[in-house]
């Protein structure tokens, strides 16, 4: 991987950190989550459409209207937005619970990141180990994610211009911004090259202004508002000039508060029972969740890549009061979540095989023949033994994961 230049810049060392002993899902087991990770992504769609619409859900009583309110990617200017598809890309964060089956921890839609790793690590682990794998090549996968970004263009726009949207060099995954950057067909930009021009976004590319269709957005800018990102996309994308993916305010629906509600949602919007459950998340301004905290895991309800989480029966008495205080000050801004020993994987530690907690990065795209799971994805493990914090940012490594061909 160092050979290749695969870089990683939130990682304690600036590598992306592969093990070189895959993960194997078998094809029942494949088939359950394939069908139950599409499910999920067509009710978060619907969701972020409704909320930014006619909000029947809201009315419904069904998903509490202030839950929706004072979350922190919920973006008012986006209310009756021209948006053609809200949701294109995901990217779920998937246990294996002590009873076996496969819940969901988190919905990753804000720029959920990896996808160009997993197939970075598919290309690694196939040169080196003495056996086939299942799909030695999983490159066509950045196919599938041209398309979706193609899907997502404003209405009349058939031959899209699409940009990638980073902070450049900078970036703490610039590796992969370039990589699936020329998989697509599609410059790298900075917030810096945009302006907007008769309600158009332009783009300067290589000297020249082109008119920008569809961005997908890479930085490291998660919110909107009052951001030089929000000043750059919303106006252009609420009017329809411009689709972004995914679209400003979509970050509603992987809110850690609501992603508790959405068995709900899923049985409102297809009349279905949710086949992926997700692990349950309560607000910390009920008092009998927080009585509970040494059972839970505090989370911010807005914040990616494990900052500040603290895993209560872990945490020290200075990591604790800091969270308390924090709580106290805007109790709706964090979560209890219920904690989840995570399955163990045999993994390379110093020479030999030692079991790490895992979970599962799976990948599902949106487009107009609908939700495609993509082979492979990343199994992400702790760097200790006995940890539950699998983020790279916070020292964890990935795994190829071996499923059948989606």
């Amino acid at each position: 991987m160092r050979e290749r230049g695969i870089t990683f810049g939130a990682s304690p060392d600036g590598w992306f950190r592969l093990d070189p002993f895959p993960r194997v899902i078998g094809e029942q087991e494949w088939s359950e989550l394939r069908t139950g990770i599409g499910q999920r992504l067509r009710a978060l769609d619907a969701f972020t459409a409704d909320v930014y619409g006619e909000g029947r859900i809201l009315d419904a009583g069904v998903v509490p209207r202030w839950a929706v309110e004072t979350s922190p990617h919920y973006e008012p200017a986006m209310r009756g937005a021209r948006v053609r598809r809200w949701v294109s890309i995901a990217g779920l964060d998937v246990v294996r619970s002590p009873d076996g089956r496969f819940r969901v921890i988190e919905d990753q839609l804000r720029m959920p990141s990896g996808l160009a790793y997993a197939v970075a690590a598919r290309e690694a682990v196939a040169s080196v180990l003495p056996v086939a794998t299942p799909d030695p090549d999983l490159s066509p996968v950045f196919a599938d994610l041209a398309t979706a970004l193609r899907d997502a263009a404003p209405e009349g726009v058939d031959d899209p211009y699409i940009v990638v949207l980073c902070e450049g060099p900078g970036a703490a995954g610039w590796w992969e911004h370039q990589r699936l950057a020329r998989a697509v067909g599609a410059p790298t930009v900075t917030v810096a090259d945009l302006e907007h021009r008769g309600g158009a976004l332009m783009a300067r590319v290589d000297g020249r202004s082109r008119r920008v269709d569809v961005v997908y957005h890479r930085t490291d800018e998660d919110r909107f508002g009052d951001t030089e990102v929000g000043r750059a996309l919303i106006e252009p994308c609420r009017t329809g000039q411009v689709a972004c993916v995914n679209a400003p305010g979509s970050g509603v629906a992987d809110d850690k508060l609501l992603h508790g509600y959405v068995e709900e949602m899923v049985r409102y919007y297809l009349d279905e029972e949710s086949l992926l459950p997700s692990i349950p998340a309560y607000p910390l301004d009920d008092a009998g969740a927080r009585k509970r905290l040494g059972e839970l895991v505090v989370k911010p309800r807005g914040e990616m890549g494990g900052l500040g989480v603290v895993i209560w029966r872990e945490a020290g008495r200075e990591e604790r009061q800091r969270a308390l205080r924090s709580i106290e000050s805007d109790p709706r801004a964090y979560v209890g979540q219920e904690l989840v020993e995570l399955s163990v994987h045999p993994t390379v530690c110093d020479g030999r095989l030692e079991p790490r907690h895992v979970d599962l990065r799976p990948y599902a795209l949106l487009g107009d023949d609908g939700v495609r799971v993509l082979a492979g994805g990343l199994s992400r493990f702790a760097p200790d033994r006995g940890s539950l914090v699998v983020n790279s940012g916070q020292g964890g490594g990935a795994k190829d994961t071996w499923t059948p061909a989606s």
